[in-house]
């Protein structure tokens, strides 16, 4: 779904002044588009930079920058975290079972 988009021909200098503007909204975490619009920035962003040659005297750049926003991840509900206990718990009492292979280190 697209929340906005823009597309016009601008001299080199308006299009530096211009990533100067979004470079400082991005540093206070809002970047502002069209007549009222805001997005709020995630503290940690994906960065994407693609440079193409598309003929003999064309070429191209685009930036993208993706994220998560971070109050759409939902935290653990109570129950789970619940059951997670009673899992530990009884991973301690049950001497007789083998344990639990550990995963390698990242």
């Amino acid at each position: 779904m697209d929340i906005y988009e823009d597309a016009r021909t601008v001299s080199r200098a308006d299009l530096a002044a211009w990533l100067r503007q979004v470079a400082s909204q991005l540093e206070t975490g809002q970047v502002f588009y069209g007549a009222a619009g805001t997005i709020a920035v995630a503290d940690q962003v994906h960065c994407e930079l693609e440079i193409e040659q598309e003929g003999k005297d064309e070429f191209s750049i685009e930036i993208e920058f993706s994220w998560v926003n971070p109050k759409a991840a939902a935290p653990a509900e109570p129950a789970e975290e619940a059951e997670k206990a009673d899992e530990a718990g009884s991973a301690e009492t049950d001497a007789d079972e083998e344990p639990a292979a550990a995963l390698p280190a990242a």
